[in-house]
């Protein structure tokens, strides 16, 4: 992969592509919109901030399409403010939009290239609508290329290509006319499991490199835990969390986060989950979720040096979000003694653990 490309940052920007608080791309104010009887969007306040990739994840019908369609223009809210790089946008004409426009980049679901084109022409094709030079087109078309790993490709027409590789076409166009912004939506919901991973790394790398802002659309948490830096869950057109990926992952305080998390974060075993039963029995299961410096200590073996009594991992273990530590941990404990069971869920509290007795066992599990 060239480096040589890095040239393309604003070196304007004191910040030199760090994310810094001060500088939104975005910022939505209470932004809302109705079609019909359904609020799609119902008072979103939001920022994006320069240099930072967001993932905003939500089950299909949560308001995630209005909400890319109001940032790009192609969508008015009723009421609220649409700030892109500081300036309203959500009362523009479409002459005014146009020019702010090209500051957004846009990669889709089914990559959206143009068949009878080439390769080239396809990622040219913003700065020919531009009324750029065609060599100029050319030459950007074929650093673009390299950045993304094909310009083997240039001559090729999109029928010949895979489905990572006409993805990656459709990055390199959405990156042509050098965007402030960079709107995903859904792009790898088309793709398996091992494009998806390369087509992440892609745009982790180009978030590096060029320090360039990424809004992700998505209704997978993987996709979330593999590249984004913060992550806002949208449910019925409402904000209902959001925070650093590692915190919200660790600690999901809303039902529909939980849910979305199931399918990612450790759950009981399922023979074991059939076992359980309200009433009290020989063994209580409990669900220990921690994080960050909670999960850097030796949380066991001080609950065993502290709290007398026996106690039994089941199930569980830390993983790393974000280059922090997120665990996961389900301990039995014997439901013959109340009181050494409530020493066990206070010291576990003290050391910043989420608890959650999720059941009792009738025989040791």
């Amino acid at each position: 992969m060239n480096q040589h490309f890095t040239a393309s940052v604003d070196t304007t920007d004191p910040t030199h592509g760090r994310p810094d608080p001060s500088r939104d791309v975005v910022r939505l104010l209470e932004l809302k919109r109705r079609f019909g009887a359904t609020a799609a969007l119902d008072g979103v306040s939001l920022t994006v901030r320069k240099g930072e990739i967001l993932g905003i994840i939500g089950r299909s019908g949560a308001g995630k399409s209005t909400l890319i369609r109001c940032l790009n223009g192609l969508e008015r809210p009723d009421s609220g403010e649409v700030f892109i790089e500081g300036r309203e946008i959500s009362r523009l004409g479409e002459r005014d939009l146009q020019p702010l426009r090209r500051r957004i980049g846009m990669i889709f679901q089914h990559f959206n290239l143009l068949s009878a084109k080439t390769v080239e022409d396809n990622v040219a094709l913003p700065l020919k609508i531009e009324g750029r030079p065609k060599a100029e087109r050319l030459a950007r078309a074929a650093e673009l290329l390299d950045l993304v790993g094909l310009s083997e490709k240039a001559k090729a027409y999109p029928a010949s290509l895979s489905g990572g590789q006409k993805q990656r076409v459709g990055i390199a166009r959405a990156l042509a006319a050098r965007p402030a912004l960079l709107l995903s939506d859904e792009a790898t919901s088309a793709l398996d499991p091992e494009t998806t991973r390369s087509i992440l790394a892609l745009l982790k790398d180009i978030n590096r490199q060029l320090g360039l802002t990424i809004l992700l659309i998505t209704h997978e948490m993987e996709v979330i835990r593999s590249i984004a830096d913060r992550v806002a869950v949208i449910d019925a057109g409402r904000i209902v969390e959001e925070g650093p990926v590692w915190s919200v992952f660790a600690d999901p305080r809303s039902d529909i986060t939980r849910s979305l998390l199931g399918a990612i974060r450790p759950q009981l075993p399922a023979e074991l989950a059939a076992r359980l039963a309200p009433a009290a029995g020989a063994e209580t299961i409990l669900r220990v979720d921690v994080a960050g410096e909670a999960a850097r200590g030796p949380l066991l073996s001080d609950l065993a040096a502290i709290v007398p009594g026996p106690f039994r991992l089941v199930h569980g273990g830390i993983d790393h979000i974000q280059e922090q530590p997120v665990g996961t941990l389900f301990l039995s404990v014997p439901g013959s003694d109340a009181r050494h069971l409530a020493e066990v869920i206070t010291f576990l509290k003290s050391r910043q653990a989420r608890v959650e007795v999720l059941g009792h066992v009738a025989n040791p599990v």
